[in-house]
């Protein structure tokens, strides 16, 4: 008698180890599989097709504000990336270099990219002349290597994929409106598409993108309140431009230096996902980027009909979603267990007495609820469960960041309210100067995550200092 297959195996529970949570989660949810390079990982077809969503819901976005798809090259000459001082040493600890090829030395050092502004740089060069051809409005879906010391999949490794924005613009104030048009572009996809509240604002001096004048970011907060940047937009004011002698000509016939931008978001989304909508049984997925929307699961298979009315209701609604019917020998037990751990939004169980009552069973991922559904308005009925569910994650992960905000007044007040109640977001004043933001991290564990464009005053002083304050700070310990 051949060996029966194994329940699904018991993730480790989140209140117990929430990096072991994380961790199990990734590889028994099959979306990677660790290589033999360390902190390189195998993104596994169900963990691509997750990105593959992700990626098609954001270039659709891209190219409805009117931006265009090209590819650079993975190598950089360091001849290139040394041209704008303040680029360089910021990713000068992070850069993977080829000193051979083949067998012979290179006459010149090659940058495995950790970024592409450079090679933007030096085609927006050769290819912009006159204010005709502005703006440049470029992206780039492209893998880009950071040699991290520690890493986690998803959330960092050294090679990683993403979209790399990079645009080039007669003014300055056309820079802007651009680097804060796509800052929204990705805070409302990851409200709208991955069900994820963020907040929005401008990143602190010290930490701003190296060769930004301004970096602008939106940060999410995971269910163990520890902060996460899903997302950043940088404005380079015209720096770039004449290091690498970007020139056009205006209407005027005078030279001029472009102003550019650069944004960037990468597979650490999926890692978003899984830390602001995970639970113990694994993965909620929003079901804009589940792989599978609705699994077909066919009750009593071996009884007659039951498998030809399965694959009926899924070549009725695949037009409308992504569906899977799973007719394996495995029990409904395991496969209940299985869709579960995989996140699928919506699970479908049709058998011999559903059939004789015209109607199956529909089961919401997040609450485990049960609906009898006719099969005569099915289709408005997965519609209905599938808005509601994305609904309900959006407004559980809103929840946990409201309940985990802490409003702070003094350096006592922010030890007393993570010692009390954990980890979270602390919003408090700051006086701009860079020696009270480190002494906050200093003395509280707590780093400035973003300067939020929504401003509350919620006191006149620093919460360091005691000075005058001049903006309100969303602070907290990161990924």
């Amino acid at each position: 008698m051949a060996e029966q297959k194994k329940m699904v195996e018991e993730i480790t529970s989140m209140e117990e180890d929430f990096a072991q949570w994380y961790t199990d989660i990734v590889k028994k949810a099959d979306l990677i599989e660790y290589s033999s390079v360390k902190g390189c990982m195998v993104i596994r077809p169900y963990g691509y097709a997750v990105w593959e969503n992700i990626q098609h819901i954001l270039d659709s976005r891209f190219k409805a504000t009117g931006h265009e798809n090209v590819y650079m090259p993975m190598f950089i000459p360091e001849s290139l990336l040394q041209k704008e001082k303040d680029h360089v040493e910021g990713f000068a600890p992070e850069v993977a270099w080829v000193t051979h090829g083949g067998s012979e030395p290179l006459a010149e050092r090659l940058c495995v990219r950790p970024t592409s502004e450079t090679l933007f740089c030096e085609h927006y060069a050769n290819i912009i002349h006159s204010y005709r051809d502005l703006p440049k409005l470029y992206n780039q879906w492209c893998s880009v290597v950071r040699w991290e010391k520690t890493t986690r999949p998803f959330l960092r490794s050294r090679e990683f994929l993403w979209q790399e924005g990079h645009t080039a613009h007669a003014t300055a104030q056309e820079a802007v409106e651009e680097t804060e048009r796509m800052l929204n572009v990705y805070a409302d996809f990851c409200e709208e598409v991955l069900c994820m509240p963020v907040v929005r604002g401008k990143k602190t001096e010290s930490d701003k993108f190296a060769g930004a004048e301004d970096t602008y970011a939106i940060e999410a907060l995971m269910h163990d309140g520890k902060a996460l940047q899903a997302g950043t937009s940088h404005y380079f004011g015209d720096d770039f431009a004449r290091a690498f002698n970007i020139q056009y000509t205006d209407k005027n016939n005078t030279l001029q230096y472009v102003h550019q931008t650069s944004w960037g978001m990468t597979t650490r989304l999926i890692g978003a996902v899984i830390m602001s909508h995970g639970d113990n049984n694994g993965l909620v997925l929003p079901p804009q980027i589940a792989p599978i929307q609705v699994v077909i699961l066919p009750i009593a298979q071996h009884k007659p009909g039951v498998l030809d009315k399965a694959y009926e209701l899924k070549e009725r609604l695949q037009g409308l979603y992504r569906v899977k019917v799973d007719d394996s020998d495995n029990s409904p037990g395991w496969k209940f267990s299985e869709y579960e751990m995989k996140g699928v939004p919506l699970r479908l169980e049709i058998g011999p007495k559903d059939m004789e009552k015209n109607q199956c069973v529909l089961v919401r991922r997040d609450t485990r609820e049960k609906y009898f559904v006719s099969l005569d308005n099915l289709e408005e009925e997965i519609e209905r469960l599938l808005s509601e569910l994305a609904a309900s994650i959006y407004n559980k992960a809103l929840e946990n960041r409201e309940k985990r905000t802490y409003i702070c007044r003094n350096i006592d007040e922010i030890n007393k309210a993570l010692s009390e109640n954990g980890d979270g977001f602390v919003k408090a004043m700051w006086c701009g100067d860079e020696a009270c933001e480190d002494a906050v991290k200093e003395q509280t564990g707590v780093g400035s995550r973003c300067i939020p464009f929504a401003q509350e005053e919620l006191s006149d002083v620093c919460v360091c200092c005691g000075k005058k304050a001049k903006h309100m700070v969303y602070w907290g310990k990161a990924y």
